[in-house]
């Protein structure tokens, strides 16, 4: 059975489920999450993801991201997905959400509301390589830098909470 996101007003009030791919085919708004791990270095561990993923292959993004489940909270759903793709789990806090909209060449649009939630780990992730090509430690400066400078080199979700919330994910 297909992956079914929790579709959401403006206010993120669940109002149904719809299938993953339909919901980016038709635009519909649809709750969504991004983690951010730092190390004790204040070093952002990122993710590279993978070269078969339908949209964004091999782009640049955040620690990992993706959809609650129905009855999911963002927390377990964070935890969930850590696991799932980098191999660990650490607690986890919720420290913004955002709603954007971001159409892709192949068609799909993402329309989200985005919980933006922040965690702590400092030891090498076990990366699952269907989700994830490669994984790198940056401070939060060279992220910036090189999102300047190489800004098709990253996701679109990752581009925009860069741009409209660096301050709160430095003072995270």
């Amino acid at each position: 059975m297909e992956e079914q996101v929790v579709l959401v007003d403006e206010k993120d009030n669940p109002i149904g489920l719809m299938a993953k791919m339909e919901a980016h085919e038709k635009a519909l708004l649809h709750r969504a999450f991004s983690v951010f791990v730092f190390n004790d270095k204040g070093e952002l561990m990122l993710q590279q993801r993978a070269a078969h993923k339908y949209h964004s292959p091999l782009l640049w993004t955040n620690t990992c991201c993706s959809h609650q489940r129905d009855g999911e909270t963002n927390l377990e759903a964070g935890k969930r997905r850590l696991m799932e793709e980098m191999g660990f789990v650490t607690e986890i806090k919720e420290v913004f959400s955002f709603m954007y909209k971001a159409p892709f060449d192949n068609g799909l649009t993402e329309h989200e509301f985005d919980h933006v939630m922040v965690g702590y780990y400092n030891d090498a992730p076990k990366i699952n390589k269907e989700e994830v090509e490669a994984y790198k430690w940056m401070t939060l400066l060279d992220v910036k830098k090189d999102i300047e400078n190489n800004p098709t080199e990253y996701t679109e979700w990752f581009k925009i909470i860069f741009d409209k919330s660096f301050e709160k994910l430095t003072n995270a």
